[in-house]
């Protein structure tokens, strides 16, 4: 491809003065309704009063308008979109029309991130590209096409926030909502790499646990279920198939030292299908494309065994969206994570299983393993102190023929 056609166009956004917008979440709080025994206990369903905040969602980047074409037309071939200090960049095609077996490139500019797409991406969002700077360059068999109509077409972008300003985000709105929402006194969480040594067998229950990126802004986590393309989160975080195929799902997100800093670059793919979901069990599980790039790092099963006050538990979670961190520590329940209410009461009554291991907002959807059988006990989403996850029984009752 000739020199004069490569040079760039940076479409470059400059971080605004003062505070970084962020967009409110929506929440479903279920309806009332009338149902059977959960547990064996007696009596009926009876719905609880919810506590927004306590439902792990938090907004993580904003979307800004773009108007931005690279055609056919154009003398470049290559353009940049960055902002300073962003997280990630996360483009919108509105539209993407291709001759032959044209195709564009959505790129980190180290190359270490890149994806492909041709016309069927047109309306969707490209995968993220971790980093301030995302690069679009337009692959083009034929030189002699010059028409302003072929091309892509970016709408909007969606610009992670620094890991700082996240991290104040959290704060607030923890103190927002009530002190020590869900790190319980001490945050005792640590980076998944800290117990490589100590616990292996943990940090290997850990590979199945992935982030969650929803709509480009918004943060959860998920885990593989079952040995099938199978994904389980929260409700409350998606419960729609045009949410999932909205959502990036990164595996092998961790830190590559203990003290943190530098993470490993993940495996995204994207959300498929919605299988079923439930907001009184607050759970969604869903499918995704290319299952075959993140099948490697295995699969959790859900637990049908009777749940034990004082069993000790831990809690593989992407809190904040950072890399995989721990919950195994409890300076609460004497210095190790363990059940601390068998019943507890979730959306609905009798629904949970109660604990003080740390949570942070964007850990909703984490799985809550036995340290005796690694199997998932319970699906987390709520904090509180003690935080809360649901029965893995229960769900396992609703959904195990496709698991």
């Amino acid at each position: 491809m000739p020199a004069s056609r490569r040079r760039h166009r940076n479409i470059a956004l400059a971080a605004a003065a003062g505070a970084l917008a962020v967009g409110a979440a929506a929440i479903v709080v279920p309806s009332a309704f009338a149902g059977d025994d959960l547990l064996g206990l007696g009596g009926t369903v009876e719905h609880l009063p919810v506590d927004e905040a306590a439902l792990g969602l938090i907004t993580v980047g904003d979307v800004v308008e773009a108007a931005t074409s690279l055609t056919y037309a154009d003398d470049t071939d290559v353009i940049e979109f960055s902002r300073p200090d962003a997280s990630y960049v996360k483009l919108h095609f509105e539209r993407l029309l291709l001759t032959g077996d044209d195709y564009v490139t959505v790129s980190s500019p180290d190359g270490a991130e890149s994806y492909r797409y041709d016309d069927a991406a047109v309306g969707e969002w490209a995968t993220s590209i971790s980093g301030d700077t995302a690069i679009v360059e337009l692959h083009k068999s034929a030189e002699d096409v010059a028409s302003s109509a072929l091309g892509a077409v970016f709408d909007k972008v969606a610009y992670g926030f620094p890991q700082d300003v996240v991290a104040d985000l959290v704060d607030e709105k923890n103190e927002r909502a009530r002190p020590e929402e869900s790190l319980c006194s001490a945050d005792d969480k640590k980076p998944s790499v800290c117990y490589e040594s100590s616990y292996p067998e943990i940090v290997d229950h850990a590979d199945p646990v992935a982030r969650l990126l929803i709509d480009g802004t918004i943060l959860c986590t998920a885990f593989r279920v079952g040995e099938d393309n199978r994904m389980l989160t929260n409700h409350h975080c998606f419960s729609e198939t045009w949410e999932a195929r909205r959502t990036e799902v990164w595996f092998g997100y961790e830190c590559t030292t203990c003290e943190g800093g530098e993470e490993t670059n993940p495996i995204k793919v994207d959300g498929r299908r919605v299988l079923a979901t439930s907001e009184d069990l607050d759970y969604t599980l869903f499918s995704v494309e290319d299952f075959d790039a993140i099948e490697q790092f295995g699969y959790l099963t859900l637990s049908t065994d009777e749940i034990r006050r004082g069993e000790a538990i831990y809690i593989p979670q992407h809190p904040a969206g950072r890399a995989t961190e721990i919950a195994i520590e409890s300076t609460v329940d004497g210095g190790n994570c363990v059940v601390n209410r068998p019943v507890y009461d979730g959306y609905i009554a009798n629904s949970d299983v109660a604990y003080y291991c740390d949570t942070e907002f964007g850990s909703s959807g984490s799985p809550v393993l036995s340290r005796d059988t690694h199997e998932v006990i319970a699906l987390h989403h709520f904090g509180g102190c003690p935080n809360s996850g649901v029965n893995a029984s229960l769900i396992k009752r609703e959904i195990g023929d496709l698991i």
